[in-house]
């Protein structure tokens, strides 16, 4: 065991890990998509590690960016008013698409976000319930962890009060008992069950609806178009805020900037983080529509971090959105999100165990099944006894296919400057591992 390794675990604490059964890889270097172990073994980032990598790794221009703002300014408190900041704020804003007289509070993570957007959304409405998805993720903290809807939240509970949970439009799991003929069928169902929450938690007493615009680690779960349109008009009419989680989706991860650009609504508020900066630095926040920022004016906003929009973190936002436009990646990235989606969709008619794949841009989920004609997941949801989505990760890992799996879902989502002969090469690895599995079936 090399002596970066001890010294690992004698003074780390990992998370979502019991301790005594840890053996981390010692990572030392990292260029483009790959990043390398301390044995010289290559990895392929197929999952942008936490599905924030969006340039990879080593983009000069962001970390000049960084080392040029820690030389001039490395720190200055939150209340100060700086160009990079200023810059950062704007870049943003105007990235959403939101009306004139929008603003942004900065925080440093996705958890972070949803923590004070939280806090906002209950200021603003004078109101306490919020609602959330069952298999979501948000974050690990107090409130973003009750905002989550898998068992990872059960870690927070009991939590805070005021948390409801509802059914997230999930087609290719829809109650036996249903019958539908389309999305549209599927959407009012679950818009239905929607409304009849909001009237029994009572109107008056919920301060928004919360979701990921696209379902990230629980299985890039896209629900149909009319079900965005039609939770905005639920808001609209029951006087609620509609919240999405940009975290993950976001940063043209879907092809679009944002997720929920691609289905034709506007939330009230989004929440970022990961692809702001690429995880070269930490930084996260909360946007508000104008109606909302304006309501901050007269009322004082009670949301204060120390490192509210650090000067270095805002110096990589700069450079990475800059960078996006430069490298041109909404553009960029369509021939290689059309592979991706061309490629597992033949898997799901080549693999019996493959159930579904999803896809949008470069943000995928291959559901793995024991029986297709019955959709029995791999492992039951909550619980891998066997480990054998551990395995399957292994199988992936050893071929130098890095990612993550969650439930029965294999993630596959690289960085947005893949190149098509890169991602042909890694699918291929995927196609053959996959095949062991069917054989496991």
């Amino acid at each position: 065991m090399s002596s970066i390794k001890k010294k690992d675990l004698k003074y780390n604490l990992h998370s979502w890990s019991a301790q005594g059964k840890l053996d981390p890889i010692v990572i030392t270097k990292a260029e483009g998509i790959y990043f390398w172990d301390e044995e010289g073994k290559r990895y392929a980032d197929m999952s942008s590690q936490l599905v924030n990598s969006n340039l990879g790794h080593g983009n000069k221009a962001i970390a000049d960016a960084i080392a040029k703002q820690a030389h001039e300014l490395s720190f200055i408190g939150p209340s100060f008013a700086l160009g990079c900041k200023s810059d950062a704020a704007e870049a943003i804003v105007k990235a959403t698409g939101f009306a004139d007289g929008a603003k942004v509070f900065f925080a440093n993570a996705g958890a972070e976000a949803n923590e004070n957007a939280i806090k906002i959304a209950r200021q603003y409405t004078g109101k306490y319930k919020i609602f959330s998805q069952y298999r979501s993720y948000h974050g690990s903290s107090a409130g973003s962890g009750m905002l989550t809807g898998e068992p990872r939240r059960f870690f927070n509970e009991p939590g805070n009060v005021g948390f409801i949970k509802y059914d997230v439009p999930y087609p290719y799991r829809v109650p036996k008992a249903c019958h539908f003929e389309n999305d549209d069928e599927i959407a009012d169902f679950y818009l239905e069950l929607l409304e009849n929450q909001i009237l029994y938690e009572g109107p008056d007493t919920i301060a928004a609806v919360w979701f990921e615009s696209v379902v990230g680690s629980n299985g890039v779960i896209i629900a149909p178009v009319k079900w965005y349109q039609g939770v905005r008009a639920l808001c609209d009419k029951y006087d609620i805020l509609m919240v999405a989680d940009e975290v993950m989706a976001g940063w043209y991860r879907t092809g679009k900037c944002f997720a929920f650009m691609n289905f034709g609504y506007e939330p009230d508020m989004i929440t970022f983080a990961k692809g702001s900066t690429c995880g070269y630095v930490p930084l996260g926040g909360v946007v508000v529509q104008q109606k909302i920022a304006g309501f901050f004016d007269d009322h004082v906003l009670g949301c204060g971090l120390t490192y509210s929009g650090h000067p270095v973190g805002c110096a990589a936002a700069v450079a990475t959105l800059d960078q996006y436009r430069e490298l041109d990646i909404e553009n960029r990235m369509k021939p290689t999100s059309k592979l991706l989606a061309q490629t597992l969709d033949s898997f799901a008619c080549t693999h019996p165990c493959v159930g579904e794949v999803r896809h949008i841009g470069l943000f995928s989920a291959v559901e793995l099944v024991k029986n297709k004609e019955e959709r029995q997941p791999l492992v039951p949801f909550g619980s891998d006894p066997d480990n054998i989505m551990g395995k399957i990760f292994t199988l992936l890992r050893d071929r130098g296919f890095w990612t993550y799996t969650h439930e029965n879902m294999i993630i596959v989502a690289p960085p947005l400057i893949i190149t098509e002969d890169e991602l042909r090469a890694q699918l291929a690895i995927l196609d053959d591992v996959l095949s062991q599995v069917d054989e496991m079936i």
